[in-house]
């Protein structure tokens, strides 16, 4: 059973829980203003609603810093090894061997990144 949230329930859900949500509204436009850029947005009014707080924090430096911490992500890797590498299901049974066969992959990755980066 999958449980959909509309935006302004899962805010409200994550404020009821202590969780401070970051969650995009709309796109932004590219290239703004760069006073729009570097300003700092006035407060918000004090009967907000938990999307206009949560808008609010996206727009000061604080907020757009974090929320640009959600672009990082390890991803890459894993599909790198399943298209490079090939490797795309274990060959073993069991937890032990499954993680003993991942430390094999990930070693030949490592090794393989080594001899490319290695100075000429």
């Amino acid at each position: 059973m999958t449980v959909r949230f509309s935006g302004s329930t899962l805010v409200v859900a994550c404020e009821s829980a202590s969780i401070e949500p970051l969650i995009a509204i709309k796109r932004e436009e590219h290239h703004p203003h760069w006073s729009e850029r570097f300003a700092n947005p006035p407060p918000p009014p004090s009967d907000a609603t938990p999307v206009e707080r949560m808008v609010h924090r996206l727009k000061t430096p604080k907020g757009r810093t974090t929320y640009a911490l959600r672009k990082q992500t390890v991803e890459p890797v894993f599909g790198i090894i399943k298209s490079v590498m090939g490797f795309r299901q274990f060959l073993t049974r069991g937890l032990d061997n499954v993680r003993n066969e991942w430390t094999l992959v990930c070693l030949a990755w490592n090794l393989k990144r080594m001899a490319v980066l290695r100075p000429q």
